[in-house]
């Protein structure tokens, strides 16, 4: 289930807009925007710490298609999904442990293949 709340997601030179659903730590996030942070990676993965506290919640995924933008609980971190990480088999895409999933990015995720460890993600309502 989707809404009609829209992020845009900047680091670098890349912006991608993301749709958020319905879920309770999509409401966290919209409720905590603006945030901004170094970016980490993992594979084809940023995330980074954000200022929100959940637990997996109906919507936690141990795999997660293309483009999602997921939360993971343990290190309280968005996470954006462009492409497999090192814990991948062939054709999926798996985060380190389930994340809930918050919605999906707009259109060619892979751009974010060009953002470097450290760069600044600054994530705000669109």
């Amino acid at each position: 289930m989707t809404s009609d709340r829209q992020v845009q997601i900047t680091a670098d030179d890349v912006t991608v807009v993301a749709t958020l659903n319905d879920s309770p730590t999509s409401d966290a996030l919209w409720e905590a925007l603006p945030v901004s942070a170094a970016a980490q990676t993992w594979g084809d993965e940023i995330y980074f710490g954000i200022p929100v506290e959940a637990e997996n919640d109906d919507y936690a995924e141990e795999t997660v298609e293309m483009g999602a933008v997921g939360y993971w609980p343990p290190g309280n971190a968005l996470c954006l999904f462009f492409g497999p990480t090192p814990m991948s088999a062939p054709g999926e895409i798996r985060p380190a442990s389930a994340v809930n999933v918050l919605g999906s990015i707009e259109g060619d995720s892979t751009v974010l293949k060009s953002v470097p460890g450290g760069a600044t993600v600054t994530v705000e309502r669109a």
